[in-house]
């Protein structure tokens, strides 16, 4: 399995995400979209990066039970309820990814949404990655 990373100079600087990511293997992962929910299903954390850091979390650990690992990761999209918030807090949750995923960057997106499934979740996030 390999992920080539793609930033063209051309491009605007890729800060935190990757342009574009080839990918070569044999399984697809697709990781489903996960808040900052406990293992009671509660939404943890009040804060924007508190519940970055657990629906990650709980995306990483959907990802290693699959047999993947952070570095495997293809494609993240981010849904958050405040986009603002979110820019705001971005040196902090660049921070958070870099503990928990490391830095190796998939292709990722940040969309606004008016509300989550969970109406106490600040963000979701979901994946796509590639194993050998």
């Amino acid at each position: 399995m390999s992920l080539e990373r793609i930033n063209p100079e051309e491009l605007s600087p890729a800060t935190g995400f990757s342009h574009a990511v080839v990918a070569t293997g044999s399984r697809l992962v697709f990781l489903a979209g996960q808040t900052a929910l406990d293992g009671a299903g509660k939404v943890v954390g009040e804060t924007l990066p508190a519940q970055f850091e657990r629906a990650l979390t709980n995306l990483l650990a959907a990802l290693a039970r699959a047999g993947g690992s952070p570095a495997e990761l293809a494609r993240v999209t981010v849904y958050a309820v405040d986009v603002a918030d979110y820019r705001a807090c971005a040196p902090e949750l660049g921070r958070i990814w870099r503990r928990l995923a490391g830095r190796d960057y998939p292709a990722m997106a940040v969309v606004g949404v008016v509300r989550l499934w969970d109406e106490a979740a600040l963000i979701e996030v979901d994946g796509l990655a590639v194993l050998p």
